[in-house]
């Protein structure tokens, strides 16, 4: 079996297993649908676990909005549930894999990587109250196909990489195979070259080696498959990041 499809197997496996964790959520109260964030503004939503809403498998986490706010306790419901539970999942096994274990090019110890998913524009959430818990539904079916977008980098850049995003003047581009970034002995280094071996490993995620480029530093992330919206540009570089250092 290749490596691929034993990480494929391994995600079924996981998936497996979180299925028999769930929780059983139905809601006793809920408010009508609203929308969080701005029109032109970018939102990430963070899978935490999963969760059994309304008798279907769903990822809950948190909701970062453009504006910095982070509601917890959100719900992904709908469309892409099923590939953003996947995708977690060979997220979790390739960390337990290799975080610790040093990178060859850096010689620095690899670090936990998160996956996170952009929504372009306002997300529809309704507030239900579960058990006197609040939390917040994202309705996943109401958002355009084309304004989703699935990434992957270090667990503790997510946050700065939402304010990144919706920052003005921030873009992505591709590091080349010969990059001295790779070798940087920080984790800027040690992310841009996991990015490219988590993508190597799963099946889930189809490019590494990307960065955002700000004024004054980078952030290396990945891309997944899937979803990958085409009405966000960051998961579609067409420039290429150089470095003198």
């Amino acid at each position: 079996m290749g490596l691929a499809a034993r990480y494929a197997a391994a995600g079924v496996v996981a998936a497996l297993a979180a299925a028999a964790a769930l929780i059983l959520l139905l809601p006793q109260h809920q408010e009508p649908t609203h929308y969080a964030g701005t029109p032109n503004g970018y939102q990430g939503f963070i899978p935490r676990g999963v969760v059994d809403y309304n008798g279907r498998k769903n990822p809950t986490g948190d909701l970062i909005l453009d504006n910095g706010t982070t509601l917890h306790n959100a719900i992904w419901h709908g469309k892409y549930s099923d590939t953003i539970i996947q995708n977690h999942n060979q997220i979790v096994k390739l960390n337990n894999d290799f975080v610790g274990k040093i990178n060859p090019v850096n010689k620095q110890p690899y670090v936990p990587l998160q996956d996170f998913y952009v929504i372009k524009g306002q997300v529809p959430i309704k507030q239900v109250t579960i058990n006197g818990q609040t939390y917040y539904v994202i309705d996943a079916n109401k958002i355009n196909e084309a304004n989703v977008a699935g990434f992957y980098t270090y667990r503790e850049w997510v946050n700065n990489f939402v304010a990144a995003i919706n920052t003005p003047g921030t873009y992505a581009a591709v590091l080349p195979g010969d990059s001295p970034v790779f070798k940087w002995q920080n984790l800027t280094g040690t992310v841009a070259y996991q990015t490219m071996l988590y993508e190597r490993y799963s099946p889930s995620f189809s490019s590494g080696r990307v960065v955002l480029v700000l004024p004054n530093k980078i952030i290396p992330y990945g891309i997944t498959y899937s979803p990958s919206g085409s009405a966000i540009s960051f998961n579609s570089p067409s420039k290429v990041y150089s470095s003198s250092r």
